[in-house]
């Protein structure tokens, strides 16, 4: 491994990561100096960092955790020194030669502010909810407009355009990588991997959970950046919301009523997800194998009331002028 300390910092973020933290800070390796932010952990992640030579920062119990918050917390405590930063999330681990991948491209294109590499699922085997997220992490190499929670930036473009957004529960990465964008920077999408992560999904409802989160990310970031996320709202709404509340609104005025041709509209709006789910089977059939295309399929249409109820979560809470909690889907590691 060459010199990494050479303006290169690390910034890991967790909350109650267990062994996964350990795991990650030992894929590091030396050379950097790395600071954990620590997000109200109960279950001795501070002390494992701590043994591992990481500076430890403690977010204040006072002020509501995001994951953006523990980010920008960690830059913060990094020497002024640094140049760059690799943020990694702690329930993954760098995959060897990446730091050194990511270091030579910012290096060989001064406009970019951002890169990343392929984030793989670490058991996607392990259930149909893992496999998902593997599937989702797949961004082709090249030009991107936005990266995760996995990335090397350069500090001088984090700084400019003013850091994560400290309030957002979700959706943070998106939000900074557009505000990059509007400062004339760029962001590049590696070949190399660059982390393995473990979802640690196991159960339908982890996976609604995180779905609902998805859906109150597009929101927010719809009404921080109009019209960037609209389509993806729109769809949300539609197929989370008004064609499940159009088809139980006809099921009982057709129970009530006993019409016929009521009952025939009720069955047009149910066969409105069947036509729907085909269409993105066959489309989906052209990259990835059947049962793959079926599945992937299924769960984006699965995925539609859960977003919906993110979206109105995030809405609801505008209303009454409150912060929306937390939404995690992960439960505390061994």
């Amino acid at each position: 491994m060459s010199e990494l300390g050479d303006g290169l910092g690390i910034v890991v973020i967790g909350r109650n990561e267990g062994d996964r933290l350990v795991r990650c800070l030992a894929s590091i390796g030396p050379g950097a100096p790395v600071v954990y932010v620590d997000s109200g952990s109960t279950d001795g992640s501070v002390a494992a960092a701590a043994a591992a030579g990481a500076r430890v920062v403690n977010l204040d119990l006072s002020t509501p955790f995001t994951a953006a918050r523990a980010r920008n917390a960690g830059r913060a405590a990094l020497d002024s020194t640094v140049r760059l930063v690799q943020f990694i999330d702690g329930d993954c681990t760098v995959r060897p030669g990446w730091l050194d991948r990511g270091r030579a491209a910012l290096a060989a294109d001064p406009g970019l502010a951002a890169v990343f590499g392929r984030r793989r699922e670490v058991a996607p085997d392990a259930s149909t909810y893992n496999w998902l997220c593997d599937i989702e992490w797949a961004v082709p190499p090249g030009p991107a407009r936005q990266f995760g929670g996995d990335a090397m930036l350069r500090t001088s473009a984090l700084d400019q355009a003013g850091g994560y957004p400290d309030e957002m529960i979700a959706g943070e990465e998106p939000d900074l990588s557009m505000r990059l964008g509007a400062c004339g920077w760029r962001i590049a999408c590696l070949a190399e991997e660059m982390t393995l992560h473990d979802a640690a999904m196991t159960r339908f409802g982890q996976w609604w959970r995180r779905a609902e989160r998805s859906g109150h990310a597009y929101a927010e970031l719809e009404t921080r950046h109009p019209g960037e996320y609209r389509r993806r709202v729109r769809a949300a709404l539609f197929w989370g919301a008004a064609v499940p509340g159009a088809a139980l609104l006809a099921l009982a005025a057709a129970a009530w009523t006993g019409s016929g041709v009521v009952l025939l509209a009720t069955l047009a709006i149910a066969f409105l997800p069947v036509a729907q789910f085909v269409r993105v089977a066959v489309r989906e059939r052209r990259a990835r194998p059947t049962r793959d295309a079926l599945t992937w399929s299924l769960f984006l249409l699965l995925d539609k009331p859960p977003h919906a109820i993110g979206i109105l979560r995030y809405w609801l809470s505008r209303l009454r002028g409150r912060r929306t909690p937390l939404i995690e889907y992960k439960a505390r590691a061994a």
